[in-house]
């Protein structure tokens, strides 16, 4: 029997939806007494260092775990989970591991990274592992703020190690027990056939690597996004659109441009790096189970094995059965439909001003919450400014850049105002205040939409990006405007964005995804292939 030690951690459905593809079966523990019946046991971590071993210890888990791991039975953890095995993190100071492997997970070094990590990266073999027989220096998936240091770690469990700025733990094994600080669930085939591995084999077996290990470093890689608008037509199917300025009708009707799992899927085997999907029909009247993006997020990860976002409406709403749910309970539940992260807008905006007005956060923020119990790396702010010119920089209170694109009468300075109800109304929040709070609050990654750019084609807005960048330690993702393959590589060499997200163009096929990617490799540019 194959478990899952399912905690109540975030996405852990991709995990069962993987074994699944692979043939096998898979059932919950529900019990200690499961742990030790388990042929084979699969860990997910998911979530922050301090919710991970408080759920294990008040489940009753964390003994038989350790027994379990002693006893050199088949294990595998993932993430957050390989960091458990260690004696403490500093995300979650006087929290103790499972004090399995010795030493501290340390954050890291933000002086000239982002941080979290998040996307595509390498690993250095360091001994040969039945795990890895077929692997073939693919990238695979990470998303951490926190990371297990080589040094001090027992040489019988080192398996494999990551650069980072600083060489990192992001493998380790030992006989029948394995951890790994990515995902191979969301790794593509790549991180398929690891689980495949440890699924169909009856042992891990390892043993020493010929010749020279490999010294060459990792790179982590530059995302490919493609954005999937969901919203209900007029005869209340929902579908895939795209509008220009918001504007999603077409000859009286609602865009149509496809089935979004349907679509989804078709991004993932053109090898997109992440799907998003944003809702932008109001679907908060109903009772939460019956929310309809939960279906589709539940159909589209038994088929795509990459990281899956969804925003809109996630915040606080009471339901047409008049029951109230939390902004966390609704991300909760989007967490087990198959969502990776979840991406806050207007309700991001609303927060940024009430900590503005007050200064101080109330540490009850949808922004807040999510990150506690999830990790920061769960949260992304969606951002929808446009730009405001002004004549000087003196005429407004708020961050303003010189552009190389005059006003309508010539002004060369401009302010980007933050807007809320789909870029219909705008805030007295720029920007720049809005990113740094939301980074302040907990937010890990930012999708930094133009709404002056959205369907122009023209390129992606490169002075709001490098702005942006500028201001914030956290990861960035460059979306609207695109419309060439050479958009994007002029986004990642002009501005240092980590992402960049399209949607209409690959809709309508008039850009590939592999096209892209195909330039980004040719110009030098870590992508995943």
């Amino acid at each position: 029997m194959i478990y899952l030690l399912d905690y109540g951690a975030g996405n852990v459905r991709s995990v069962r939806n993987a074994v699944q593809r692979l043939g096998e079966e898979i059932v919950a523990v529900r019990s200690p007494a499961d742990i030790e019946l388990a042929d084979k046991l699969i860990f997910p971590g998911v979530g922050s260092f301090g919710s991970v071993m408080h759920r294990l210890i008040a489940d009753g888990y964390a003994e038989p775990l350790r027994r379990r791991i002693a006893e050199n039975r088949p294990t595998l953890g993932i993430c957050v989970a390989l960091q458990a095995f260690f004696e403490g993190s500093e995300e979650s100071p006087g929290v103790p591991g499972l004090g399995i492997l010795p030493g501290m997970v340390r954050r890291f070094d933000d002086g000239q990274l982002a941080v979290p990590q998040i996307g595509w990266n390498g690993i250095r073999l360091h001994k040969h592992c039945s795990l890895f027989a077929d692997y073939q220096s693919e990238n695979l998936y990470f998303v951490h703020s926190y990371h297990a240091p080589v040094q001090g770690l027992p040489e019988e469990w080192l398996l494999a190690t990551t650069d980072y700025g600083v060489e990192f733990v992001s493998a380790v094994c030992r006989g029948n027990v394995a951890a790994m600080q990515f995902h191979p669930e969301k790794s593509g085939a790549a991180g398929l056939g690891i689980l495949k591995r440890f699924l169909m084999d009856d042992r891990i077996s390892c043993r020493p690597l010929p010749g020279q290990p490999v010294t060459t470093p990792t790179r982590l890689a530059k995302r490919i996004i493609a954005c999937l608008d969901v919203r209900s037509n007029d005869q209340g199917d929902l579908v895939v659109t795209k509008g220009d300025q918001y504007d999603v009708r077409e000859a009286g009707q609602v865009r149509n441009l496809g089935k979004p799992v349907e679509l989804a899927r078709r991004y993932f085997e053109e090898g997109a790096d992440e799907i998003t999907f944003l809702n932008i029909t109001a679907f908060r009247d109903f009772p939460l189970a019956d929310q309809p993006m939960l279906e589709i997020l539940r159909r589209t990860s038994e088929q795509v094995f990459v990281p899956l976002t969804i925003g809109g409406g996630i915040r606080e709403f009471t339901g047409s059965d008049g029951v109230f749910y939390s902004a966390l309970d609704v991300a909760s539940e989007y967490f087990r439909s198959g969502a990776d992260k979840i991406s806050i807008g207007s309700d991001a905006v609303t927060t940024v001003e009430q900590v503005l007005a007050n200064g101080r956060p109330n540490g009850k923020s949808a922004i807040e919450q999510i990150s506690r119990v999830y990790g920061a790396q769960a949260v992304v702010i969606s951002v929808d400014p446009r730009r405001v010119y002004v004549t000087s920089p003196q005429q407004t209170n708020h961050a303003v850049i010189e552009t190389v694109f005059p006003g309508p009468h010539g002004e060369r300075y401009c302010w980007y105002q933050c807007t809320v109800k789909g870029g219909r109304e705008g805030r007295d929040v720029d920007v720049v205040q809005l990113v740094r709070t939301c980074e302040q609050l907990g937010a890990g990654e930012i999708l930094l939409n133009c709404i002056d750019r959205d369907g122009t084609k023209n390129g992606f807005d490169l002075e709001l990006i490098r702005q942006v960048k500028q201001q914030v330690k956290i990861p960035v993702i460059a979306s609207s405007g695109a419309g060439t393959a050479t958009h994007f590589q002029e986004v990642f060499e002009q501005t240092g964005a980590d992402a960049a997200l399209a949607a209409g163009i690959f809709h309508r096929r008039e850009v590939g995804i592999g096209e892209v990617k195909n330039l980004l490799r040719d110009s030098g540019i870590a992508c995943r292939q």
